[in-house]
């Protein structure tokens, strides 16, 4: 009898073939705009779980916010465009991206500089000295306007730049309280109804490069590289699924009930298009127009990028 229990004991003991391994635990913070709902689609097609990842949201106001949620141990990891991260690593913060995020490019035109159905505002030369609002101070929206401000004929230096939150560009137009924005989906199509189209601002950065990205700290990539490998992969998982035109009625589903958006919106605005490669000659573009408007050196891309190793 005492052998018998001592052999149930043993058993019990030994790992069960097949068992699950419980999920790590990843706090990610993301903007709730269709360009950074990537997580909201993996959490709701179960790419996370596949992955082995429980993942806690944390909303962001903006990239630099994100930055320095990031950077302060708020969050492992986050959404930013990578202007912000260029600007953070100018100034010593070194912060990595770890996977690609959303794509800027023709074919999904997801950020627009718009004006009022009714301004004289028609050329870059019409700008000068009028007031631009952009969802982040020193971030790529400011910095696509500028270019495409100087690249046009206009002088982006006589350009004042205000900080506004998306869902309050429309108003503003409206009201006369600013002179243009660079607005993003979900809120650029009903911005629309009551405005007209300026410009694709970042395709004076390059017609196709990477606006955003998921990123780190070297020390927490460094530290967690399976985590960061796990995280990747479901990322590029998810952007297949969401590039796919077959799959945008169930992610529309899917952004309606994370970002708190009208249905209808969801229905009629441009989706976004999602990186699957994390390349230097995607990233490069946008680190070069950050330096230049904020007067540092430039440097390659590869030293923005994680390096994926086994852990």
């Amino acid at each position: 009898m005492k052998r018998s229990l001592l052999l149930c004991a043993l058993i019990a003991l030994l790992p069960v073939a097949g068992a699950a391994q419980a999920p790590a635990t990843l706090r990610l913070t993301t903007t709730y705009i269709d360009s950074g709902a990537e997580p909201f689609y993996a959490q709701e097609m179960g790419f996370f779980q596949k992955n082995g990842l429980n993942v806690e949201l944390i909303p962001g106001k903006n990239g630099s916010a994100m930055v320095a949620a990031v950077a302060g141990n708020a969050a492992d990891i986050g959404y930013s465009d990578v202007g912000a991260l260029s600007k953070a690593y100018s100034k010593g913060i070194k912060l990595i991206a770890v996977a690609p995020a959303a794509l800027w490019t023709d074919a999904a035109p997801v950020n627009q500089v718009i004006v009022a159905k009714n301004s004289t505002i028609h050329s870059a030369k019409d700008l000068n000295g009028k007031v631009f609002a952009v969802p982040g101070l020193a971030t790529g929206s400011e910095y696509a306007s500028r270019a495409w401000i100087d690249k046009n004929g206009g002088d982006s230096n006589t350009v004042k730049f205000i900080e506004l939150p998306y869902p309050a560009m429309g108003p503003a137009l409206d009201a006369g309280r600013i002179d243009a924005a660079y607005v993003a989906e979900p809120f650029l199509t009903p911005a629309k109804k009551d405005g007209r189209l300026l410009a694709y601002a970042d395709d004076a950065i390059a017609k196709l490069n990477l606006r955003t990205v998921w990123f780190a700290t070297p020390e927490w990539a460094a530290a967690h590289p399976d985590l960061v490998n796990r995280f990747a992969a479901a990322m590029r998982e998810t952007a297949i699924w969401a590039n796919d035109k077959r799959n945008q009625a169930k992610s529309a589903e899917i952004l309606v009930k994370y970002a708190d958006i009208d249905p209808s919106t969801v229905a009629s605005m441009i989706r976004a298009a999602y990186g699957v490669a994390l390349t230097t000659a995607l990233v490069q573009p946008q680190i070069d127009i950050t330096a230049r408007y904020n007067n540092f050196a430039s440097f390659p891309a590869r030293e923005l990028i994680y390096a994926a190793r086994t852990p």
